[in-house]
């Protein structure tokens, strides 16, 4: 491959491109984006994705996508056999496509066997923190990311599209997620046999795959216990872990019992279209940074987004009306860190107070009281 150039990739030429976003669901549906600006900028093109199998729905129904191929993470569980037979076909199957151009939104060594392999005309990735010298042989553009500021993952994933010439229109930058008609007809049964309106429910997502994101289960209720008092009702979403369901189980454990009556729980019931579908119908969402957060605000629901380590200016809920509740007097957030000392609690979300969730959630209800906007 040749060395790092400085030019625009001239897109006329690009017959086939593959992009490709290695991370968790949240990550995926932030980097939707890309497809759109670069279908638009490059609409003769066919246009591929690659990402881990079991976030592949973030993208599926992604109107810019032609081909979307998947890395299951259990190959390497199933033994070397079946992981080299999984590597195999899924290589077979990118070789097959002849791509022009590769555009690779992490710093993922996989993106290094991919330019070598299927030795695209122009290749761009992210420039790495380390081995940089080795990425700069095997592409032809390594965008940076400011230094000292804080950037949305959204624009971050956008860069390397400008890296190469494209500039995003407004419109490209809207997150993208399809749920499709059987999760909508799905979750149109569900809501119908409780009985349930659109914009009649607030949806709570107390979870995250990250523990130390979560707030405690006793503030989560009396949030939930206020806003029945506002007189919506409430569904309360988890994904089907343990430690999900645990959490779900004992914010429904401290309810009062008239709550209770008034409280939906879903939890572990819903795939992830069913579960885009169900908040698309949401008067508004509840929930703290996690992928659910990011559907909400693909789906145009309004978001209440509780934040603590993770960092709201990048990770915030995108281009919907949102309230962001963070500590005011934890100078060190945002951290990174997981819960502070890397003790797995952070201090500045399990401190928040219910008062001031609940305020900044009546104001983003009574906001968007006439439309979404």
């Amino acid at each position: 491959m040749a060395s790092l150039l400085p030019d625009p990739v001239p897109l006329h030429h690009v017959r086939r491109a593959l992009v490709t976003k290695l991370r968790h669901h949240g990550d995926v549906l932030l980097a939707s984006p890309v497809f759109t600006a670069l279908a638009r900028a490059a609409p003769d093109a066919e246009i591929d994705g690659l990402v881990y199998e079991d976030t592949a729905p973030m993208l599926t129904g992604h109107p810019a996508i032609a081909q979307l191929h998947t890395i299951d993470r259990a190959w390497k569980t199933r033994g070397a056999l079946a992981q080299a037979r999984g590597e195999w076909s899924l290589l077979a199957a990118l070789r097959a496509r002849r791509y022009d151009l590769l555009v690779h939104l992490t710093e993922h060594p996989r993106g290094l066997t991919l330019a070598r392999l299927l030795r695209p005309r122009w290749a761009v990735a992210r420039e790495p923190e380390r081995r940089a010298a080795l990425w700069r042989r095997h592409f032809t553009h390594l965008y940076r990311l400011p230094a000292r500021t804080e950037r949305h993952v959204v624009e971050q994933n956008l860069d390397a599209l400008r890296r190469i010439g494209v500039q995003p229109d407004d419109a490209d930058r809207r997150l993208v997620l399809v749920p499709g008609a059987a999760a909508d007809a799905k979750v149109a049964a569900l809501l119908a046999e409780r009985a349930l309106a659109a914009d009649a429910f607030v949806q709570v997502h107390p979870g995250s795959r990250w523990l130390f994101k979560c707030w405690p289960a006793e503030r989560t209720a009396a949030l939930i216990d206020l806003v029945v008092a506002d007189g919506f009702a409430v569904v309360v979403t988890g994904a089907p872990d343990d430690r999900e369901r645990a959490l779900v189980a004992a914010v429904l454990a401290a309810l009062s019992p008239a709550t209770r009556a008034r409280v939906a729980d879903l939890t572990g019931k819903l795939s992830l279209p069913e579960l885009a579908a169900l908040t698309a119908r949401a008067r508004a969402f509840a929930g703290v940074d996690s992928a659910p957060m990011h559907i909400a605000a693909a789906m145009g629901t309004p978001t209440l987004a509780l934040f603590g380590p993770s960092s709201e200016h990048a990770w915030g809920p995108w281009r919907v009306a949102h309230r962001v509740v963070a500590s005011d007097v934890h100078a060190c957030r945002p951290c990174g860190l997981d819960g502070c000392g890397g003790g797995k609690v952070s201090e500045c979300l399990t401190t928040l107070p219910v008062a001031r969730v609940h305020a900044a959630l009546a104001a983003l209800v009574g906001q968007t009281r006439d439309g979404r906007g």
